[in-house]
């Protein structure tokens, strides 16, 4: 499949390499990020300037979901257009489960379109050994993290340079010098400096504001350099150091959008900025201190609406109207076959995205049928959501009742209202049970649906 996916392909890119109208595309990820942590999305004590100054210039959409509650899979379904119940990577756990030569990726499908492609920051999707690593899943060059466990520490003794590991001296033994989301910022500026002569895609998967209490328990003002510009508030010490985390991932975007103008090419630009999943409720800090979730119900592993409707602002000065607020219901697995339009290049191969480029500009995108996640495959408790135009269903283990929720009318999935719709209940349980393709690397699976006769 994939060779003869590079055959296409290649015929398309031997005419489009040279082509200046293919615009740079650059996707910024957040880690963790609420729909709510942002100033454009109603946040009140976070500054977020740039981001917001990002969403004048283009459209912030309202009903974007990620691929899972999680990262790992997140990701997975971002980079390869497949939602989790058909995606390579499922969930967090069991780790070892990544990419395969088989698997054909978002940046797969640009650099054979001409495209240079960078990747900063997460990976999460392959180590070194195995076929996910960056290199081999289409990206010409990457710095940062390749294990997702990795991610966690802010000053790591080491990062991957392409195939080539880089010791970080200054976070030896009680050092903490070299800050990683520091870092990636940079790595993410020399690479748009460096792709000035042919179009670009930078994947920029920063580790912010992603929190954990580990490995400093004991000592959580040393997860950021500094609190600032908070250091004086009222506020609990990490709740001043989550914000400084969102307030120093808005900067580093600045810079970002500073030097595409320094540049001259902002107008051929094509910026995303998005999170993983929701807000994360496992650590110290909390997530109602700022409202992190914004209207919504749940966090980080949940698959209530506030668990995977993640924030998206698209700037593309002269296609996506400026200052406009959307409420098109589309999904980050939608991204590659957009990408691959915009692009012009052909995919050969079936997934579950399609594009949403009418959406980008102003218009309606096609819907989906549905919208399908699953989590917890190793984790005791499987659980299960689909929304099917403004009905969205919600599972809490397989043995558990399925919960209906108008969410037109009630996106705080606060009212159940399975009991007066047994015919959609019954429509929505359909596709909980035949939506994921069963997979032997995840012990946990959907249960076998009863065919009717």
């Amino acid at each position: 499949m994939k060779a003869l996916f590079y055959f296409v392909l290649g015929c398309v890119s031997l005419s489009r390499i040279a082509d200046a109208a293919l615009p740079n595309i650059v996707f910024i990820l957040a880690d963790d990020l609420g729909h709510g942590d942002l100033g454009c999305y109603g946040q009140k004590l976070i500054q977020t300037p740039n981001l917001d100054r990002l969403a004048a210039g283009g459209t912030r959409f309202t009903q974007v979901y990620a691929g899972s509650s999680v990262c790992a899979p997140s990701r997975c379904c971002l980079i390869t257009g497949m939602h989790n119940g058909h995606a390579r990577i499922r969930d967090n756990i069991p780790h070892g489960t990544f990419l395969k030569k088989a698997d054909i990726t978002m940046a797969e499908v640009l650099h054979e379109a001409g495209y240079r492609t960078g990747a900063v920051g997460k990976w999460s999707l392959g180590i070194h050994g195995s076929e996910g690593k960056p290199n081999d899943q289409g990206f010409d060059d990457f710095y940062g993290h390749v294990d997702q466990d990795q991610a966690h520490f802010y000053y790591p003794d080491h990062l991957w340079d392409n195939d080539r590991v880089v010791l970080l001296p200054g976070n030896r033994g009680e050092k903490k010098q070299q800050y990683t989301a520091d870092l990636f910022a940079e790595r993410a500026l020399t690479f748009v400096r460096e792709s000035a002569e042919r179009p670009f895609f930078l994947y920029y998967a920063s580790t912010l504001p992603h929190w954990s209490d580990y490995p400093l328990k004991s000592d959580e003002s040393q997860i950021v350099p500094s609190d600032a510009p908070y250091t004086d508030r009222d506020w609990p010490q990490v709740e001043k150091n989550y914000a400084a985390m969102v307030t120093m991932l808005d900067r580093d975007v600045g810079r970002l959008m500073d030097l595409l103008e320094e540049m001259g090419i902002a107008d051929n630009t094509l910026i995303f900025f998005s999170s993983d999943n929701g807000p994360s409720a496992e650590a110290k800090h909390k997530p109602d201190f700022f409202n992190s979730a914004g209207p919504l119900r749940g966090v980080k592993r949940d698959l209530y609406e506030g668990g995977i409707r993640v924030p998206m602002i698209v700037r593309w000065p002269g296609h996506v109207p400026a200052g406009q607020v959307s409420d098109e219901i589309w999904t980050q697995w939608d991204l590659l076959p957009t990408l691959a339009e915009i692009a012009d290049a052909k995919l050969t191969h079936p997934i579950d995205g399609h594009s949403i480029l009418a959406a980008l500009k102003g218009g309606k995108a096609a819907q989906h049928d549905y919208l399908y996640w699953d989590y917890g495959h190793s984790r005791g408790q499987y659980k299960q959501a689909a929304r099917k135009g403004d009905w969205k269903a919600v599972r809490n283990g397989t043995d558990q009742p399925i919960e209906l929720y108008d969410i037109r009318y009630d996106q705080a999935e606060t009212h159940n209202v399975a009991a007066k719709h047994p015919d959609v209940v019954a429509q929505m349980k359909e596709i909980l049970e035949t939506a994921s393709t069963p997979d032997p690397a995840y012990p946990i699976t959907p249960p076998t649906p009863v065919r009717k006769k």
